[in-house]
């Protein structure tokens, strides 16, 4: 710790930081645009100056820049010094010599930093009257828009681009202030992180293009506290919403999970909540209109709700017995209200068979092997990383850019060594060079952190697991040996188990994208001979979706089940809750059930091929229309909030969250008074029903919670038109909707103050402070904790090691001469259910490198006489494929690989066939369902 003075005041500080940092952490206003705190200071724009003294008895000082100085004990300074103001005001006019005076029309308007920082300095005039230099701007994708013209210089895009996202297609052309930021020649930027481009750059350089469609400010948008619902590991998020839609998604601060950063997938995957053929009022299809026309037909009779919960209470009613489908996508408070519907003895969780049994044994792993589950702050701190059995960047590619800072963090233990501040960025960058943390990757393909990894293997699952058991038995000699295992893979494991004994905090990763428990209980049994060394370890197990943990909580049997149990009559009717059964198993298996003379019900808030089939459709919310709980991967509940009403601006919108729908189809069945439910007695019948759930209620405050007496505001406080939202509806201005579930307001009325230490903050807003920097007034510290804590409450407690390795060591694998084993890998854009129907996601995945493609190892290809591109046909024993061929160096002969998302009728590991189109043939994938 230090004691700085500032302007005459003492401080207490951390001395480790600079003086920008520390002043910023104390509530201190200092102007500047080429520092963030994720990124440390390079001392680029000269905005952060401030009068720096020898001792409180010096009266001239010097100026320094803040963010280049370290706050050691005893320094004096001065933010207000007449000389440091003259000098930041006069950097920001020369920053600004060329930036155009377009704040009106600009997208970044009302939430600029660099308008912010303007202010903050009192410039106000430009004395510049000569020609401005003046750039084009480049196509960079579906997801930014670019305008050159604005830029000041400040370098933040391409050092958070390459140096801490990885990115290699993002540079700065020019010298001297003739620069350009952005791509040799026009392309789709190529980071899945780009998003963040919008937020780091303190200008419009970078702009949000699907906000561009349908443009509004900021403080006309309507904000909520929510979860991103693209990927189980639950980064926080602030969708706005105006005229009843989602117009753009923010990055909410969470100083244990995503803190600044997003990925694309959770930035812009949002557009199936705006999608025109959204069902929006209950449907019904009589009987027997499946025979009287075809299945696509719209045929169906919209009802209202009391008509639409009669009609489902009487199908009901009259069934002999029910079975429910739950879904991961779904809430707690929905999938367990769908278990009170039908018993907890009909209840489906919606999840094949196989990815429950995965999700099953993680829970196991988790619970016994004796090692925490760190949070993703937690594993950047990690000092050596094996992954076993995932490509992070597609199944969780925001735990993989939490990688990549931990294995890039050697170089602040170099610089630390020597004396080197860490937050020195460009110093501690050329100190390190090439020095890494040790990352391991097994994986069947080719990841995109192989090139900061010390060793990479492109292994068949069978092996990736052999390289596990191995890797255990050679940390602990109690695990179980490999029989007959390769000599390099020998050497391989040797090394890595070194690696990790040697490391202070070593972590293993795995998880379900393989569909193999052998890969799970290989990483389980190197968890368990780790516990045994040191309990300063870390185990992550990943799950495909956003609820996918919750759901394994609750339990329930494997879709498969409940279908047959249909399809074979024991039962008579389906209840599907947010999930599409086509999207998760073959069309035959699905079909079966289908066929019979069940009655199908769905709740869903998309027109899924399930829907069209059901005899009653029910509208439910999507995730910015309800609130809910879900459970993250790392065991964390966390609640996310309504953003709007839909009924408010569409009085013909009869959406309501799927547990409410539920319920008051439970009371018309059991013909109960009462038929409404708020959101804290969902949580409570819950909790009633599954005790190890009970800290979910902490997850979030009440809907009792109120600040100063007054409820929390969606809007900011310059939020404007509330009597004109309804104008194409009633010139009578109606009551705002009331919220009776949650401690918030649908309106600008009620508390949206800084400073007050909560958790649920839903947008970003302090004086003075309006763009994304605002975060800094929340925390403890810049780049610290929120002062209220961070939302979320953590489920998953491990127990002390039990050491009982698992000892069902596979074979190793064997290519089949008649064909080859089949691998469906996740994919990040176009390989989750919702975000696929988004537009720009859709645009994103057909980008020509990352397009549907058939992977085959080249020589596999060589001896079909197949070359890349080349279109060929993929066979099971159920479906066939017609992609282009994708030469894989790296993958494992044997195999096979498809991009998930394309179609439910491939699973991995069965096997398939490859054979030649016939000439003039063309790629099919586009047939496959969304």
């Amino acid at each position: 710790m230090a004691m700085i003075h500032v302007d005459g005041k003492a401080y207490q500080v951390e001395g480790a930081d600079n003086l920008l940092h520390a002043c910023l952490s104390l509530g201190l206003d200092i102007p500047y645009f080429c520092w963030h705190p994720a990124l440390g200071s390079i001392g680029a724009c000269r905005q952060c100056a401030v009068k720096q003294y020898k001792d409180k008895d010096d009266i001239r000082g010097k100026l320094v820049m803040s963010c280049m100085t370290p706050s050691t004990d005893d320094s004096w300074i001065s933010i207000n010094d007449e000389e440091a103001r003259a000098f930041r005001a006069g950097v920001v006019e020369w920053l600004m010599t060329y930036h155009p005076h377009d704040c009106p029309v600009c997208e970044e308007g009302g939430h600029c930093h660099l308008q912010d920082m303007t202010v903050m300095t009192g410039h106000d005039r430009r004395r510049y009257r000569f020609s401005k230099r003046t750039h084009c701007n480049q196509y960079l994708g579906p997801f930014i828009a670019h305008e050159m013209n604005r830029c000041i210089n400040c370098y933040r895009c391409v050092r958070f681009y390459n140096d801490y996202a990885g990115g290699t297609d993002l540079g700065v052309f020019g010298m001297n202030n003739n620069l350009y930021f952005g791509r040799h020649q026009e392309g789709v930027l190529e980071s899945p992180f780009s998003g963040n481009l919008t937020e780091v750059c303190p200008t419009g350089v970078f702009t949000d293009q699907t906000h561009s469609e349908r443009y509004v400010r900021k403080w006309d948008m309507q904000f909520a506290p929510s979860v991103c619902h693209q990927c189980a590991v639950g980064c926080n998020i602030s969708p706005g919403e105006r005229y009843g839609e989602i117009r753009r998604i923010e990055n909410r601060y969470n100083g244990e999970l995503n803190r600044y950063f997003l990925c694309d997938l959770g930035r812009f995957g949002y557009g199936y909540v705006n999608r025109a053929d959204r069902p929006r009022q209950p449907e019904w299809r009589s009987d027997g209109w499946k025979e009287r026309c075809d299945e696509q037909a719209d045929n169906a009779a919209i009802l209202d709700v009391d008509p639409a919960l009669d009609r489902g209470a009487d199908m009901l009613r009259s069934s002999r017995r029910v079975i429910g489908i739950g879904s991961p996508r779904a809430s707690l408070e929905s999938n367990h209200q769908l278990i009170e519907l039908v018993g907890r003895e009909n209840f489906s969780c919606g999840i094949a068979a196989q990815e429950l049994a995965c999700l099953k044994r993680m829970a196991e792993l988790e619970g016994s092997c004796g090692l925490p589950v760190p949070t993703l702050r937690e594993v950047e701190a990690h000092d050596a990383v094996l992954v076993l059995g995932e490509d992070l960047m597609h199944s969780a590619a925001r735990l993989a850019l939490a990688v990549r800072q931990a294995v890039l963090a050697r170089r602040d233990a170099l610089a630390q060594e020597r004396g080197i501040p860490i937050w020195n960025a460009e110093a501690v960058k050329t100190l390190a060079q090439d020095s890494r943390h040790p990352l391991y990757i097994a994986y069947p393909s080719a990841t995109e952190l192989d090139e900061i990894s010390a060793g990479s293997w492109r292994l068949a699952p069978a092996d990736v697991a052999r390289l596990g058991f191995a890797i255990a038995h050679a940390i602990d000699g109690n695990a179980p040996a490999v029989p007959d295992l390769d000599a390099t893979l020998a050497g391989a494991a040797h090394a890595v188990a070194g690696q990790l004994m040697a490391a202070n905090r070593p972590l293993v990763i795995s998880g379900g994208s393989l569909e193999s428990t052998q890969v799970l209980d290989a990483a389980g049994n190197i968890a368990r001979a780790l516990s045994r060394r040191t309990k300063r370890a870390g185990l992550m197990l990943i799950r495909g979706e956003v609820n996918s943990t919750g759901l394994a909580m609750l339990g329930g049997r494997s879709l498969e089940w409940g279908l047959d149990e249909i399809a074979e009559s024991r039962a008579d009717a389906l209840v599907v809750l947010e999930n599409d059964l086509y999207a998760r198993l073959p069309e035959a298996r699905v079909k079966a059930a289908m066929d019979t003379e069940a009655t199908l019900m769905v709740l869903d808030h998309q027109r899924t091929r399930t829907w069209q089939q059901a005899s009653l459709g029910l509208p439910a919310a999507s995730f910015a229309e309800a609130d809910g709980t879900v459970i993250s991967l790392e065991g964390r509940a966390q609640r996310f909030f309504q953003v709007f009403d839909p009924r408010y601006l569409r009085p013909e919108c009869r959406i309501h969250e799927s547990w409410r729908w539920l319920h008051a189809l439970r009371a018309s069945v059991f013909r109960h008074e009462d038929s409404t439910i708020t959101l804290d007695e969902a949580i409570e019948a819950c909790v009633r029903d599954y005790p190890a759930l009970a800290d979910i209620v902490a997850a979030a405050p009440g809907a009792d919670y109120r600040v100063e007496g007054t409820k929390l505001a969606r809007a900011p406080h310059r939020y404007s038109g509330r009597t004109s939202l309804r104008a194409n509806i009633s010139v009578s201005e109606p009551r705002t909707p009331q919220d009776p579930d949650t401690p918030f307001s649908f309106s600008m009325e009620g508390y949206s103050g800084f400073d007050s230490a909560r958790m649920e903050v839903p947008f970003a807003w302090a004086p003075g402070w309006n763009s994304h920097q605002a975060w800094n007034k929340f925390t403890d510290e810049v780049g610290g904790y929120l002062r209220a804590g961070d939302p979320g409450v953590r489920l998953v407690v491990p127990r002390p090691g039990a050491y009982d390795y698992s000892r069902d060591v596979p074979a190793a694998f064997k290519a089949s001469p008649n064909g080859w084993q089949l691998l469906v890998l996740p994919r990040l854009f176009g390989g989750e259910e919702t975000s696929a129907r988004a537009t720009p996601i859709e645009e994103r995945a057909r980008v020509p490198s990352e397009a549907p493609s058939v992977g085959l190892s080249r020589d596999d290809a060589a001896q079909l006489g197949l070359e890349q591109g080349a279109l060929l046909i993929l066979t099971t024993d159920t479906a066939s494929l017609t992609l282009p061929l994708r030469c894989d160096q790296r993958l494992p002969g044997g195999v096979v690989s498809l991009p998930a998302g394309l179609s439910s009728e491939f699973s991995s590991g069965e096997w398939a066939r490859i054979n030649a189109p016939a000439p003039g043939a063309a790629s099919n994938y586009e047939e496959a369902p969304l």
